[in-house]
């Protein structure tokens, strides 16, 4: 199964694994599967570091491939779903991870709670 992991999964998944459930937890490990963290998850970390928001204090692109995590680009087909997709998110990072996981046909891995109103596969 490929999944895309959500930003503050991706944090939880290096520093606070307790966070995740178990059920999320035994996913990522599941060798079968593929884990993805978005090119959209950097630009969201590198943003919130640059205004002050988050401190990244390690290299997050060498903690994905040392977790072993494959980076995903974001590509202009991607970008598609974003058209017709309603507004129940309003971040736009959130909205754009959505809009991947459906134009690629991944399951989506988030704990919040506004991606239920989507037709994404969520985990």
């Amino acid at each position: 199964m490929n999944i895309i992991i959500d930003t503050h999964i991706f944090l939880w998944a290096l520093s606070e694994p307790h966070k995740i459930s178990e059920k999320k937890q035994a996913e990522l490990k599941t060798p079968a599967n593929t884990i993805y963290v978005s090119s959209i998850t950097m630009v969201e970390l590198m943003l919130k570091a640059s205004v002050g928001k988050l401190n990244i204090n390690f290299d997050p692109v060498d903690a994905a491939q040392q977790s072993g995590f494959e980076l995903l680009g974001f590509s202009a087909k991607d970008a598609m779903p974003l058209k017709d997709m309603p507004f129940h998110h309003k971040d736009p990072f959130d909205r754009m991870l959505i809009a991947q996981s459906v134009a690629r046909k991944f399951h989506l891995m988030s704990d919040d709670t506004k991606f239920k109103a989507y037709d994404c596969k969520l985990m």
